[in-house]
């Protein structure tokens, strides 16, 4: 399921020269009764949530319900655009509000209900409104989650904490894989739903488990002052604008360099599981959950080890690993059609992926610490990739049905191998590292 890890939060020592509240968030946790199981429960049990909501609900409506490609088109695609239009709004909202707790659980009663309606109604109206709600709600959880860990953890220990919450993210995605599989096989397709209430009750007790006072809502928005500055001054919290966000180069960079990494990445997976499906059809359900647990599974100690290193080596880096790992597993499935080399191709979606997921939210904490903007930021970066997802599609599928696959594979391998060039000239390193000892350390924006 994740790292064995202590149940308790270890209490780093104090540097002297360091701000005088740096390790606050940590004693205020423990003070306060938190523990980092309750934490790790909801990633696992979010994944498992959200998981059951993608692909299994278009095979459902499509091969149960007998609905057209077009109409299940539809929904997924109006549901889509509202989630991407409505991801800034939301890290607003989570930036403003002191109710995270509150608001993760709202949006896990909003999906429950969602994923209820479909499995009570699975006609086109009510499955529309159930799926917009669910796109809507679940753009939540990721800026939610990052926050309310930004809230509980110093900046001396969210790497490793990042590391953490990603682990244990695709362990229950691992896990949502082979439960859903269990619950179709021995009840029905139409069955899976109604696991998202069940663990919807869970993650609201596992949210709930955490204290309210246990987090510091002025650093869960990046509020906490930079190093070297006044740790004493009160950071006023105003109305955040989309404004500022176009003022922090860094944050361009990086929106634009992963708008062209997920539009290489996202098809990569579909047009694998095609092939598989083209050159052994018999078996092409079994071998493309295959290749989504292959991923999630090496992603479980990548992000652990991406938890470790990102202090010690820096984010860039690692990042540009995540790079040059994209175009090299686009290239190998050009190579062969057979199972086994396609599989094996999967292990480095779990690197480059693993690498990419993990350290995301830890960027832009980096790059807007000390602005109270970090999940209206983090929800654009997330914005702008999921257009290049969106993109994508199009894009592919043009290119497949013209040249081929072999020439969308190429393609999608050039966009990644212009996103890795683009980062490593103009994106600059995000670690803030003391300067000569005195607390001062370069801007990353």
């Amino acid at each position: 399921m994740g790292t064995s890890q202590s149940t308790r939060v270890a209490l780093p020592a104090v540097d002297e020269k360091s701000p005088p509240d740096a390790d606050l968030p940590n004693k205020r946790a423990v003070r306060e009764g938190f523990q980092p199981i309750s934490l790790d429960a909801v990633n696992f049990l979010l994944s498992d949530m959200q998981g059951a909501l993608g692909p299994y609900l278009v095979v459902f409506l499509v091969t149960q319900q007998h609905w057209s490609k077009s109409s299940v088109g539809l929904v997924t695609t109006i549901g889509g655009l509202l989630g991407l239009t409505m991801q800034v709004p939301i890290g607003m909202l989570i930036d403003a509000t002191r109710a995270k707790r509150a608001v993760v659980v709202v949006a896990t009663t909003g999906l429950a209900v969602g994923a209820t309606v479909i499995f009570l109604t699975p006609s086109f109206w009510p499955v529309l409104f159930a799926h917009t709600i669910m796109a809507v709600v679940g753009d939540v959880f990721g800026p939610a989650i990052a926050a309310i860990t930004l809230g509980l953890y110093t900046r001396e220990t969210l790497a490793r904490r990042t590391g953490r919450n990603a682990a244990f993210d695709h362990a229950g995605n691992v896990s949502i894989a082979i439960v859903t599989a269990g619950v179709g096989y021995y009840f029905s397709q139409r069955s899976v739903f109604l696991l998202v209430p069940v663990f919807g009750a869970l993650v609201i007790a596992a949210v709930l488990a955490i204290p309210a006072d246990a987090i510091d809502h002025s650093r869960a928005r990046g509020a906490d002052p930079l190093p070297g500055a006044d740790a004493s001054a009160e950071v006023v919290f105003r109305p955040a604008r989309l404004l500022s966000l176009a003022k922090m180069r860094a944050l361009g960079v990086f929106a634009g360099c992963a708008l062209l990494f997920q539009f290489a990445n996202a098809p990569l997976l579909a047009l694998a599981g095609q092939k598989l499906a083209i050159a052994h059809p018999d078996v092409a359900t079994a071998l493309t959950s295959a290749c989504i647990i292959i991923a999630q599974v090496v992603m479980v100690p990548m992000a652990i080890l991406v938890g470790r290193m990102a202090d010690g080596w820096g984010r860039k880096p690692l990042f540009l690993v995540a790079f040059a790992v994209l175009p090299i597993r686009a290239v190998l499935y050009t190579f062969s059609d057979h199972a086994l080399w396609l599989l094996g191709v999967q292990v480095l979606d779990g690197v480059g992926a693993g690498i990419f997921i993990t350290l995301l939210p830890l960027l832009v904490a980096d790059i807007t610490q000390g602005t109270g903007r970090y999940n209206m930021a983090l929800g654009a970066v997330i914005t702008v990739q999921g257009i290049g997802g969106s993109l994508s599609g199009l894009a592919v599928g043009l290119i497949v049905d013209h040249f081929g696959y072999n020439a969308a594979f190429v393609t999608m391998g050039i966009c990644a191998a212009i996103a890795g060039v683009a980062f490593f000239l103009f994106m600059p390193e995000t670690l803030r590292r003391p300067i000569g000892g005195a607390g001062v350390t370069p801007k990353a924006r």
